[in-house]
């Protein structure tokens, strides 16, 4: 159930039952979230951890102990953050980042890696890649197409990026290739695979964050929720009626106040998003239209960070959606109580 189907629900006539649609409404988000997360580019610990929680026969109460502290999501990253499966994802990345006719020595090695054994990707990641990468710049130098300098105005765009890009990890790699005593082979190589790597850890890095404060926020908004309706429910009965009334509207402003700011930070993050999905559109728009061959392994990146990001905005714009309504109807909770 939406929060407008929510809202236009058949409500009894008492307190406590107008109430419940704002826990049913809350508690479909949360399942959304998961089947979101289930769905998304996150590592693979945390999708399958997010789908066993969505399959469990214990239904809502299964998926808000996975959003608990503690709970599913917390073991999924604790995974996540051993070393197999760090190994793991650093080959899966290498082979999305570094195409073949630019790194084949490089994703050949990755893809052998990641059909191997945890043996043998832990190898990969520790000499296997530099290695793979020697190979790779041996072969290119070897090539008369790729001894011409890079053109100036290649470098001074990756000094640009170094300085002013959105994404961190970018920055970060555009920075090494210009760092003291790179040559034109460091600056090709950004072209090559750096740049394509920092915008997928870019992305990542987004996911993660605004997963780990959205599984909070569900956590908390179900407290609040079931604390407002627990207050709302007492007042019925209440010998104190000004005091229980005060305890209710407080219960309903905390629900309010929490939602409140869970959807500014939302417009917050729709707005990086939005910034992201112009700035690779626009590169995928240069690299296109450029001439010059050191751009062409970046246009196919380009567009599937465009569609990322694109992607996230949406996300981003349906999630503060959400948690505008909650505000509204826990502000309408508020105003129920006081009278």
């Amino acid at each position: 159930m939406t929060p407008a189907q929510a809202r236009t629900a058949t409500v009894a006539t008492d307190p406590a039952a107008a109430a419940s649609p704002v826990a049913v409404a809350a508690a479909a988000e949360a399942r959304e979230h998961l089947l979101r997360l289930a769905k998304s580019g996150l590592p693979a610990e945390l999708r399958t951890s997010a789908w066993n929680a969505l399959r469990s026969t214990r239904g809502d109460a299964a998926i808000a102990e996975w959003l608990a502290p503690g709970g599913g999501y917390d073991a999924a990253k604790q995974r996540l953050r051993e070393a197999r499966s760090r190994n793991r994802a650093f080959c899966e990345r290498v082979v999305l980042t570094h195409p073949a006719g630019f790194s084949p020595q490089v994703r050949a090695a990755a893809q052998r890696a990641l059909a191997g054994t945890d043996t043998d990707r832990a190898a990969f990641v520790s000499t296997g890649y530099a290695e793979a990468q020697a190979r790779d710049r041996a072969a290119r130098e070897a090539e008369a197409q790729h001894q011409a300098q890079v053109a100036e105005r290649d470098r001074a765009f990756v000094r640009a990026l170094s300085q002013s890009d959105p994404g961190e990890q970018v920055r970060v790699a555009a920075q090494w290739a210009l760092r003291a005593g790179s040559t034109d082979a460091d600056v090709m190589e950004f072209f090559g695979y750096g740049w394509a790597t920092g915008a997928a850890l870019d992305v990542e890095a987004y996911q993660l964050r605004v997963s780990d404060a959205e599984v909070r926020r569900h956590h908390v908004l179900s407290l609040l929720i079931a604390q407002a309706v627990a207050a709302e429910e007492a007042l019925r009965t209440a010998a104190d009626v000004a005091l229980a009334r005060t305890e209710a509207e407080r219960a309903w402003q905390a629900a309010a106040d929490h939602a409140q700011n869970a959807h500014g930070a939302w417009l917050a993050e729709q707005e990086a998003a939005r910034i992201q999905a112009e700035n690779w559109q626009n590169i995928a728009r240069l690299a296109g239209e450029s001439v010059d061959g050191i751009w062409k392994v970046i246009t196919a990146p380009a567009e599937d960070r465009q569609d990322d990001w694109a992607e996230a905005r949406t996300e981003a714009e349906e999630a503060a959606a959400f948690w505008r309504d909650m505000a509204d109807w826990a502000h309408e909770g508020e105003t129920r109580v006081r009278g």
